[in-house]
């Protein structure tokens, strides 16, 4: 009978870790319908389901500076419920996806054309990078602040990004320091240096 009973408790443990592990990786509620229809929304047919924003990209030239065009549930509301969501980062030659995190979801980068120096910071404040080339994957882990730049001086670069959650997020760790008007001192000491150098930070983000 005892050996029935461990048995029984590691199984409901085990279980009950599955159950664990199934919520913490999940970036959305799971929903009890096929899709959710905005209350705004009227009729429902193939136009609903289908994201044209996109288009864009076709027969236009490359941007000059580092652009992001997200496919999230704020663009494309069909996604809410779906627990999915795109985006399409291209990269000037010398272009930066500054620091930043995705509260809600993982990141699955795949480098359509160029190269990309990347890298994530983990809990143990290690950092691991990595040199993409043309056809290669990489994937930053949910929540972990992570960048991308293309240090080619030639060439852009574009890539395609899939998260895990309709809304994943995004928390930039410039301008969530320096433009949310978070006192001066309190950054200072943080950053254990001056008010002069923080407000001249400040700065600098606020004229690009």
């Amino acid at each position: 009978m005892a050996s029935r009973t461990s048995i029984l408790k590691f199984l409901f443990l085990l279980l009950s870790s599955f159950a664990i592990v199934q919520m913490s990786l999940a970036g959305d509620p799971d929903i009890t319908s096929a899709f959710l229809v905005p209350a705004n929304q009227n009729n429902v047919d193939g136009n609903f389901f289908t994201f044209t924003g996109m288009r864009v990209l076709v027969n236009e030239d490359f941007p000059t500076y580092f652009t992001v065009l997200k496919a999230s549930m704020v663009e494309f509301p069909a996604l809410n419920g779906q627990s999915v969501s795109y985006a399409v980062l291209q990269y000037s030659t010398g272009s930066l996806n500054p620091p930043h995190t995705h509260p809600r979801s993982a990141e699955l980068l795949f480098l359509v054309d160029g190269n990309l120096e990347v890298g994530f910071v983990d809990t143990t404040n290690k950092l691991f990078t990595q040199t993409l080339q043309a056809g290669d994957m990489f994937i930053f882990p949910k929540g972990l602040v992570h960048y991308q730049y293309n240090a080619d001086p030639n060439n852009p670069a574009i890539a395609i990004s899939a998260f895990g959650s309709a809304n994943a997020g995004t928390v930039s760790l410039p301008k969530t320091l320096f433009a949310t008007n978070i006192d001066d001192t309190i950054l200072a000491k943080s950053f254990k240096t001056d008010v002069p150098t923080i407000q001249a930070l400040k700065a600098g983000l606020t004229s690009k």
